[in-house]
């Protein structure tokens, strides 16, 4: 009976030692507050544009176009003429201006160059372009890139493609090469180009050389024109469609600017 005793007294204390108590054990609870969700944009804050790239499939696209002449775009549109400049007109078409472009991976534009017209040397940064003259004719240049020689020689000095393209002829400009069109006639000149990209994208390079400082521009050119003279430069540096070459003008009455 003692035996017994001892074995429930025993049991008891090792029972008491392994219950918690409020003073060896202490619990804490922390509140995780998650930031605050970011609400998705609302469609009327997007534009046509940017509705139809996030569309889940390209099917779902077309419930964006409900109209059949969204799919119409209109280079004779009096509204997109009188902003190229006094040479004539460039009507862009591209996934801003023609938002049933997106998914295409194509683009367009329509350039109407008065007499003696002249498109200045630019370059498109994210496409070739394929040029077809569709009346009059035009007077093309293009320089490729660095390491293009004439006679395949460096001493020979770079290699400027030049070509007279008439109606009905094509010629392409490569992916960030300097070209440039120009209308030698007294008539005015259409071409149309396309573009492997719904964002071709232009670059005029004088435009874009005489934007930078004084000193770069001057070192560029030798130290020929004087950094003083830099501003004069950029004031005189035509729109996107300029008039030139002096002959074109003269053998067309056409005074210089």
């Amino acid at each position: 009976m003692l035996f017994n005793q001892v074995i429930a007294a025993a049991i008891l204390a090792s029972v008491s030692l392994a219950a918690p108590t409020s003073n060896t054990i202490t619990t804490s609870t922390t509140s995780i507050v998650s930031p605050p969700a970011t609400p998705a944009p609302s469609s009327s804050t997007l534009s046509l544009t940017q509705q139809l790239f996030l569309a889940d499939t390209a099917a779902d696209r077309f419930a964006l176009l409900p109209k059949d002449s969204q799919f119409v775009f209109d280079f004779g549109n009096p509204a997109l003429k009188g902003k190229g400049g006094k040479g004539g007109d460039l009507i862009t078409a591209n996934r801003k201006t023609f938002p049933a472009l997106v998914g295409t991976g194509s683009g367009m534009a329509v350039g109407f160059l008065g007499p003696c017209g002249f498109n200045t040397p630019h370059v498109h940064p994210r496409s070739t372009e394929l040029q077809i003259v569709t009346s009059g004719r035009l007077v093309t240049e293009m320089l490729p890139e660095n390491g293009v020689f004439n006679n395949n020689a460096a001493a020979d000095g770079r290699r400027v493609i030049t070509n007279t393209v008439t109606a009905n002829q094509m010629t392409p400009f490569y992916q960030g090469s300097v070209h440039t069109q120009f209308n030698p006639d007294c008539t005015p000149t259409t071409f149309v180009a396309s573009f492997n990209s719904e964002d071709f994208g232009a670059g005029q390079v004088a435009d874009e050389l005489f934007a930078m400082s004084a000193d770069v521009v001057s070192a560029a050119f030798g130290q020929a024109i004087d950094g003083a003279d830099v501003a004069k430069f950029k004031g005189a540096i035509p729109a996107t469609i300029a008039k030139g070459v002096e002959m074109c003008l003269k053998q067309c009455g056409i005074a210089k600017r």
